[in-house]
């Protein structure tokens, strides 16, 4: 949860990681030096005060700091959220990569670190190519699990008895079908039979 002494605390510390005090820190990004100082952090009759977004927005740049770190900082009071080893599966091999039930198949996989999730059965799809266009990009890394209820609504990857992997948007889920909207922007809407389909998972996650 953000909080006001979460913030400043947050800027003091990136401060002190590049060997600077608040005033430097301001000064560096182009601030009035005492932006941060403590006596501006509270007014006179007791309001809490709270550092701009532009503030923030120049002192990030100042450092080269990303928003994810900056808000490591902001959050690193926090006990740490255990991680899960899950495997990391490249979108050409998701076709031999998974038995009937859509759990993964082997140990010849690389693993990514993960924030640990209820979800029984979780894999990783690292995206290769632009089938999956414009909504994933090459590269980009997809946390699913099959064994997390869909609805409407969700993006999923679904794979065939065939082995073809497809991506979208599931627009309806039946005893006896799926219909799902392609994340591609020309094509038509697909459906497929619940007897030809291994496994449809939910995307949980995607670093974009």
């Amino acid at each position: 949860m953000l909080s006001h002494p979460r913030i400043w605390k947050a800027i003091d510390s990136l401060a002190a990681r590049n060997g600077l005090s608040a005033s430097g820190l301001a000064r560096r990004a182009g601030l009035d030096p005492t932006t941060f100082n403590k006596s501006k952090r509270a007014a006179a009759d007791g309001r809490l005060r709270w550092p701009s977004t532009e503030s923030i927005s120049k002192i990030l740049d100042a450092t080269m700091t990303d928003l994810d770190t900056f808000m490591a900082l902001v959050m690193s009071d926090r006990p740490p959220v255990p991680n899960r080893a899950i495997p990391l599966i490249n979108l050409a091999d998701v076709g031999g990569a998974f038995d009937g039930e859509g759990k993964v198949q082997g140990d010849q996989w690389d693993e990514v670190a993960f924030p640990d999730l209820p979800a029984e059965a979780v894999f990783a799809v690292e995206v290769a190519g632009d089938s999956l266009l414009p909504t994933y990009r090459d590269g980009d890394i997809l946390v699913c699990s099959p064994s997390v209820p869909v609805r409407r609504g969700d993006r999923v990857l679904l794979q065939n008895r065939s082995g073809e992997l497809f991506g979208g948007t599931l627009k309806r889920k039946t005893m006896h079908s799926v219909d799902l909207s392609p994340f591609g922007r020309t094509a038509a809407e697909a459906t497929f039979t619940v007897a030809e389909t291994v496994w449809i998972a939910r995307v949980l996650w995607a670093s974009q």
